[in-house]
């Protein structure tokens, strides 16, 4: 169904904030070639059903595939949440067994157990993410000694694809959210950044915060994983190609995109605009 020759690594999000993971896969891998893909058009899909986000997801890992691409990332913690699963389980034995599809939730419950010491441990994400519990779910089963509580943001991902992340009215809507789920469970000494928009509103989360909280963003993690995975499966890091070529496309404007990126990457980029659906 695809070209069998070596490709780059494929980095998806429904927006802007997969760049956030991008950037750190890319330090820690300099070395290989990348495409971001973000469906900026129908973006955020924070509250999308499962069965769009399947859908959508679904089509941006087959256009990947179609570029190149022998691993895709789902750089987008409702993605990973709705649709990783349905990938891996129907979609991959039907295109290609050999390729795959990786998320962000397991690489950045892993460290968990490490990091938190009340073992106390909330979530902030989009809506989607938490009514999907994923975190919930694979933290039970790997730490079922640590309490999770979620917080649903839907209000934050819309101020970082808006480039309003830094404004006053920023300032509400984090320490809303803060504030309650603190109040829900006042142990919480970890915090995880359980969308990749939500890097950008560190600063504002940090001042919001008691001494003592750790804030968690996934990027280095992911990017810890993805070198662990690659050492552990030779297979695949012998189909991914190496030129530290990066190559972006949007299902929006190109130019919005392009504009966009440079706050999240502080690099000017080309971006092409390609459809998906």
């Amino acid at each position: 169904m695809f070209s069998q020759r070596t490709g780059p690594i494929g980095i998806f999000d429904s927006g802007y904030g997969g760049l956030t993971v991008f950037d750190k896969i890319r330090q820690a891998m300099p070395e290989y070639d990348y495409i971001y893909l973000g469906d900026n058009a129908r973006a955020p899909y924070g509250q999308r059903s499962f069965e769009v986000v399947y859908r959508f997801t679904r089509q941006a890992v087959l256009k990947l595939f179609e570029e190149g691409c022998q691993l895709v990332i789902l750089a987008c913690n409702t993605a990973s949440a709705k649709a990783l699963r349905s990938i891996q389980q129907l979609d991959l034995p039907e295109w290609d067994a050999e390729r795959r599809v990786l998320g962000v939730i397991r690489p950045t419950v892993e460290i968990m157990d490490q990091i938190s010491t009340t073992k106390h441990i909330g979530i902030l994400g989009t809506s989607g993410t938490i009514s999907s519990q994923s975190y919930s779910l694979e933290i039970g089963k790997m730490f079922p000694h640590i309490k999770v509580t979620g917080e649903a943001c839907p209000m934050w991902a819309p101020l970082v694809e808006n480039n309003e992340f830094d404004s006053p009215g920023a300032d509400y809507f984090v320490k809303k959210h803060l504030d309650h789920i603190l109040s829900v469970d006042p142990r919480i000494d970890t915090l995880v950044l359980g969308c990749t928009h939500y890097p950008l509103l560190i600063g504002k989360i940090k001042q919001y915060l008691p001494a003592g909280i750790t804030v968690l963003p996934q990027g280095e993690y992911v990017a810890e994983s993805l070198i662990d995975y690659l050492n552990r499966h030779p297979e695949m890091n012998r189909r991914l190609t190496r030129g530290g070529e990066c190559w972006f496309l949007t299902t929006e404007s190109a130019a919005k995109f392009s504009d966009a990126a440079s706050v999240f990457l502080n690099d000017p980029i080309e971006v092409e605009q390609i459809s998906i659906d």
